[in-house]
């Protein structure tokens, strides 16, 4: 389907929504990025009421061959229920399915402005005030994220871990599984990593909603920091430590490794940011835990990103650079184990 059809489409579908007889869709075009999600940028115009309203908005949906993450319809029943905690977010308008554009279903929501190039934070002078308040931010935004109540808004598709097993014996064997699944070559580093990791277990029980993939990257950003929180697809439930260690994995910094908070700040300043906006207490140790099964886990997925790439599946240029990482990943955990032990 070429773009005059799906703009013709779009408009048709918001139409329909907003309760007007026309509207105009423009400026459609598929945004760089996005390995898991095709995103797309458009602008929708219609008069109401006497009034014109102008809506800048993003599409997602899957792409035509997708591996991970959770259905359009779940990202956005969690989109609604992270902006009622008071999580900055894009505002969620409508969801609509292959009977409106062929390839599956998908969703519109605003189009925040502002800048998600990590590297361009940690270098441009104009963000120099978003690098000084951004580690507070996130310290209490991440705090937001961990209360949302995921019963009032019916967040059940979220996998949670069985009631006999903590999050981090959940998420360790998930990943393990995924690895089995997945690697076709030996890599002793990794396993390794699983024995030491599995002989460490934090056995606390906390549960709340996870973000799962908390760092710079998924972060839009201007001058004065924080704008918007993105990509929720690998949301869940499970311990809150862990989206804490996640955001200090080594390869989120860009080579700042002064400051292991996505290479912009120091984990007391996150974890103090956190607790005095009512996020759970941090223990100092069961994060570092976390970060390093952080860095086993995106070990894995650059296999996984090889993998859809190598098999045809996806013929996408960030697929094969990213699996060129699963070295550089096994020699970052044998330093780290080094350090911990």
């Amino acid at each position: 389907m070429d773009v005059s059809e799906m703009e013709h489409r779009l408009g048709a579908f918001v139409a329909r929504h907003v309760g007007v007889e026309q509207v105009a869709v423009s400026g459609l075009h598929k945004l760089p990025g996005g390995a898991s999600r095709e995103i797309w940028s458009l602008d929708a115009a219609y008069e109401k009421d006497r009034v014109r309203v102008q809506l800048p908005l993003v599409l997602r949906r899957d792409p035509s061959s997708s591996v991970v993450g959770a259905p359009r319809r779940d990202e956005f029943d969690l989109l609604r229920a992270a902006a009622a905690a008071g999580v900055p977010v894009p505002k969620v308008h409508w969801f609509g399915d292959d009977t409106v554009l062929p390839g599956g279903p998908f969703f519109l929501m605003d189009r925040i402005e502002g800048e998600t190039l990590a590297r361009r934070l940690l270098r441009d002078p104009e963000y120099a005030p978003a690098r000084h308040a951004m580690t507070a931010q996130l310290g209490r935004i991440l705090a937001a994220i961990h209360r949302i109540d995921r019963r009032a808004h019916d967040l059940s598709f979220l996998s949670e871990p069985g009631a006999d097993e903590s999050p981090a014996e959940s998420e360790l064997q998930r990943y393990e599984q995924i690895f089995r699944t997945i690697a076709s070559d030996p890599h002793p580093a990794f396993e390794l990593a699983f024995r030491w990791l599995r002989q460490r277990l934090p056995h606390r029980n906390e549960r709340v909603v996870v973000h799962g993939d908390y760092r710079i990257g998924n972060v839009i950003f201007g001058p004065e920091g924080v704008r918007a929180i993105l990509d929720w697809e690998l949301a869940h439930i499970g311990d809150p430590m862990e989206d804490l260690g996640w955001i200090c994995v080594r390869s989120w910094r860009f080579g700042n490794d002064e400051k292991p908070v996505g290479g912009i700040g120091m984990r007391d300043d996150l974890f103090r940011a956190y607790e005095d906006a009512g996020g759970c207490a941090v223990d100092p140790g069961h994060v570092r835990f976390w970060e390093i099964l952080g860095n086993l886990k995106w070990a894995i997925m650059t296999i996984v990103q090889a993998s859809t790439y190598l098999s045809g599946a996806l013929k996408s240029v960030e697929l094969a650079s990213l699996g060129r990482r699963t070295a550089e990943m096994e020699l970052e955990l044998l330093q780290l184990m080094a350090e911990g032990n």
